[in-house]
């Protein structure tokens, strides 16, 4: 039998990883985005396990909620990427630390 423990040691070492990700890696922005959704992911899941073992279909349907936000979150991140890559050439994010109007 799983227990709670379990998952919620799985979301810490997804989140611990999204974490890493972010800190470790500041040039790809592709990877910073995947960080940010591992992170949610981590989030996701401790919401489905408490929401199982409590008995409670909140946390469920605000995971729902949290998926949407993230599918959004990715396509507008990955567009603005494209028109980033379009104007520069380059996805490096130190690359992008001026401002033009």
């Amino acid at each position: 039998m799983i227990g709670l423990s379990d998952y919620l040691v799985l979301a810490a070492i997804l989140f611990g990883l999204g974490v890493a990700g972010i800190f470790i890696n500041r040039k790809n922005v592709i990877v910073l985005l995947m960080a940010v959704e591992l992170m949610l992911l981590a989030v996701n899941t401790n919401f489905i396990a408490f929401s199982h073992f409590l008995g409670d279909t909140a946390g469920q349907v605000f995971v729902f909620f949290i998926l949407t936000v993230a599918a959004a979150e990715a396509a507008i991140g990955l567009a603005i990427l494209v028109v980033l890559f379009r104007n520069r050439a380059s996805i490096n994010v130190e690359d992008m630390d001026d401002l033009r109007g």
